[in-house]
């Protein structure tokens, strides 16, 4: 039987917005320094990101503009965003709860429209071609390409083990099954099409930035809140299992490394332009 293809559910992130903040690494600041230097950002106009779970992007790039919005289905997400935000000192910003299907919305016109990690939850040539309408003259769309719930396989020596990342899956197998209730891979047609969609949408002259990976300390909690930080392993998916998942996760990290403190490489990180 083929499993079902990845699709949104209000009850997608249930109970993971508060392992976000310990659970997911953040963007670097390269990443923020260089979209400034190429969108040439200077603390005036406005961010739109859309999709933007806890704010981890809208944050990273708020300070580069007068205001930032930040738009997601989720309440529970907004409400951790808007905590970080409190929690970072940064006060330019507001949070909507808002499907990006719903936009334009009545928000006006934007210096820039993002999307980190959450263009394949949407409808997305509808969506694409509804913000470019919405961005100002000179405007752009940044679509980010990135992985921030765990590292990549490889041989570089690191400070600290690696998290026994296979002993994990299987731990997360043996409670939850093979197939999440969302699906498991991009719904039909949605695989590697970013380009063509931003084309048909009418936006042209792709610029892509590069970020390197970078070698990160996490400890047995960020993992724990990492995995609860995924669609796929909710808290709300384990149901009264939860406690003891838990339990035997944290046994399995701290057998793994005693001083419960790992390493990972991170994924590149890849940061599209796109202009009308």
């Amino acid at each position: 039987m083929a499993e079902p293809s990845l699709h949104w559910h209000p009850l997608l992130y249930a109970g993971s917005a508060q392992h976000y903040a310990s659970g997911r690494v953040s963007y670097p600041t390269a990443l923020a320094d260089a979209l400034g230097t190429e969108l040439g950002l200077d603390g005036s106009g406005r961010l739109l990101d859309v999709g933007c779970g806890p704010g981890n992007f809208t944050l990273l790039l708020a300070p580069w503009f007068d205001e930032a919005t930040g738009v997601d289905a989720d309440k529970d997400m907004l409400a951790e965003a808007a905590r970080q935000a409190v929690r970072a000192g940064i006060g330019n910003t507001q949070w909507l709860q808002l499907r990006a299907e719903e936009l334009p919305g009545g928000l006006g016109r934007f210096q820039v429209i993002s999307f980190a990690q959450s263009f394949h939850w949407m409808d997305q040539l509808p969506v694409a071609r509804t913000v470019i309408g919405m961005l100002e003259d000179g405007g752009a769309c940044v679509h980010v390409h990135a992985t921030t719930h765990q590292g990549v396989d490889g041989d570089a020596v690191l400070p600290h083990p690696r998290p026994p990342r296979p002993a994990i899956d299987e731990l997360m197998k043996r409670y939850l099954g093979s197939v999440s209730p969302w699906g498991t891979g991009l719904p039909p047609g949605k695989g590697n099409r970013e380009e063509e969609i931003y084309r048909s949408a009418g936006f042209r002259d792709r610029q892509r930035i590069e970020i390197p990976g970078r070698t990160v300390n996490r400890t047995s909690d960020q993992i724990v809140a990492a995995i609860f930080s995924l669609s796929s392993s909710t808290p709300q998916l384990f149901g009264d299992r939860r406690e003891a998942f838990e339990a035997d996760l944290r046994q399995l990290l701290h057998d793994a490394n005693p001083t419960d403190l790992f390493s990972e490489q991170m994924r590149d990180i890849a940061a599209d332009i796109w202009r009308p």
